[in-house]
């Protein structure tokens, strides 16, 4: 600990509106630990749900830990909490929130640093009950499970106020192991394992949903200027996706879609814009929500400025396009996600180039010169003319948006495919990152000399990203002698342990074999996701959830 780190925490706790100091007397304690900084983990509703709900309990305190070891490295780094700056091991539970596989990389060095025993079977009475929730604990928790003693199975909400009473039981480690084995949507590696590992009956951890949208209003609790939406009020205003896009772990394993109403969102949006005068509407398609159009109005009558995280390219409303510019928005962002109407039928996306194009003239119509693009490179089955697709695609819209505006700009954000978990394309093979270089240098080819911009990430690191998606175990070794994040480390890391990290990934899994993330329940057989994926070789469209009625997948 220096005292320049706990300037830092206090100068930051004191930019802050909304954080919660509590008396530490007679209560039990647990820390809220983000694997990553500050500055992106307080954009994260998800943490601040739940450290307003535990911190709503008289017999609680909660406090929050990032990790954010100096530029010179870790060594002799100690996360502390903002609220108090105390070590992670004053705390009696430490609860993870992992959204994205690649900070899979600080747990076990946040554990070394903050003097826990990473691995759990190493702790004994007096270490940190050390618990993981969030989409990666639910989708697969297999690579993690060396680290934690349990992870949460779902969302959060219908299992904060049990989790509570499990860490008032500080000192008894065993009972706090064996209560937590008993939970609905508890997954304990230790105690869970061995039952399956036996042939025991262990169908799988169910995964658990909060089905009453209105009981847990998220929203942003804590404001700072300090993170990367800190000008934005955030609401949730639907979670779940029914769309049923064929690569996506979100329209799966968060389905059913439940929507906020739109009574309930502007009592809550009045409590924001007296913090902030633009508001973030936030969900896994914002445009399908019902009262969307009728909330817009509303809030931009209350003199609120818009922002929304997703939109769906075939129902955009000149409505919404129509905030978003007086709202002073530079840019609109479409995904068609491939290129080809082939493509994009395989991947049951929905939209086709017509949409994009209605998508374009809309954005034109209202005085909006930029647009952003997302698509995918590496699907199953995609060929070079997908490619080429892509590339026309992207220049007919910018052909429309010039109509308007000349030299408008459009910028293609472009994302290797990962296989994920819980999804019709989980036993496919992923891409090489060489192929996914050649099929991105075709592209910016043909768009940087027509003025378009193309940016995508290292298809090196999705390809560790796919690894941590599908693999086992076995990967909590690796993970914990990788020195350093970068592929060298990860590299030697894995010859060490004697791990074949790329066999989870380079080839499609067989149909009939066993998957990791079988430990999960997530309410769908795996009949449906085989059905799903041979009408996506058929080239076949599935329809969108329908609001009451269907027991297709199984979740409702």
């Amino acid at each position: 600990m220096s005292w320049n780190q706990v300037k830092l925490l206090r100068d930051r706790l004191a930019r802050e509106e909304g954080a919660v100091l509590k008396d530490w007397g007679g209560k039990a304690a647990i820390a809220l630990a983000y694997p990553n900084s500050y500055y992106l983990g307080m954009s994260n509703l998800g943490l601040q749900t739940i450290y307003d709900k535990w911190n709503s309990l008289d017999h609680m305190v909660c406090e929050r830990i990032f990790w954010e070891p100096p530029p010179e490295g870790p060594a002799g780094y100690l996360p502390l909490s903002v609220e108090s700056q105390r070590p992670p091991t004053d705390f009696g539970m430490l609860a993870f929130s992992i959204s994205y596989e690649l900070d899979f990389f600080n747990v076990p060095r946040f554990l070394r640093a903050a003097g826990i025993p990473e691995r759990a079977v190493d702790r004994e009475e007096g270490h940190p009950l050390v618990i993981c929730g969030g989409p990666c604990a639910t989708a697969n928790p297999e690579p993690l499970s060396l680290f934690f003693d349990a992870f949460v199975v779902g969302e959060g909400e219908p299992v904060l106020c049990a989790l509570a009473e499990v860490a008032e039981m500080a000192g008894d480690r065993d009972a706090q192991l064996s209560a937590l084995s008993q939970m609905p949507g508890v997954y304990v590696p230790l105690v869970h394992r061995p039952l399956k590992l036996a042939g025991e009956e262990f169908p799988g951890v169910v995964r658990q949903l909060e089905w009453d949208m209105e009981q847990y209003p998220t929203m942003s609790r804590i404001y700072t200027r300090d993170t990367e939406l800190g000008d934005l009020g955030l609401m949730e205003i639907a979670r779940g996706c029914g769309r049923g896009c064929r690569f996506c772990l979100v329209g799966y394993l968060s389905r059913p879609p439940r929507f906020r109403s739109m009574e309930r969102l502007l009592e809550d949006a009045r409590e924001a814009l007296c913090h902030r005068e633009r508001i973030g509407l936030v969900g896994p398609i914002v445009s399908d929500h019902p009262q969307l159009e009728e909330l817009v109005l509303a809030l931009r009558a209350m003199g609120a400025k818009l922002s929304f995280s997703s939109l769906r390219t075939d129902n955009l409303s000149p409505v919404v396009v129509r905030a978003l510019a007086e709202s002073g928005t530079r840019t609109v962002t479409i995904a068609p996600e491939a290129g080809s109407e082939r493509l994009r039928r395989f991947i049951n996306k929905g939209v086709t180039a017509e949409d994009c194009y209605r998508a374009a003239d809309l954005i034109g119509q209202h005085g909006v010169k930029q647009a952003k693009m997302y698509f995918m490179v590496g699907l199953p089955t995609e060929t070079d003319e997908d490619i080429v697709a892509m590339a026309d695609l992207a220049l007919a819209c910018k052909a429309r948006l010039d109509r308007r505006h000349p030299g408008s700009q459009v910028t293609l954000n472009v994302s290797p495919f990962v296989p994920k978990p819980f999804t019709p394309l989980q036993w496919a093979a992923m891409t090489s990152p060489a192929v996914i270089t050649r099929r991105l240098n075709l592209l910016r080819a043909r768009l940087k000399p027509r003025g378009v911009q193309v940016r995508a990430d290292s298809p090196q690191w999705y390809w560790v990203e796919g690894i941590l998606s599908r693999g086992d175990h076995r990967l909590g070794e690796v993970l914990a002698h990788t020195e350093e994040t970068s592929l060298g480390a990860w590299q030697r890391a894995a010859q060490e342990c004697a791990v074949d990290v790329d066999s989870y990934i380079d080839h499609a899994l067989p149909m009939d074999a066993p998957l990791p993330w079988s430990v999960v329940d997530a309410g769908m057989p795996t009949k449906f996701f085989r059905m799903e994926l041979g009408r996506a070789q058929r080239l076949h469209y599935s329809h969108p959830c329908p609001p009451t009625g269907c027991k297709l997948c199984g979740v409702c």
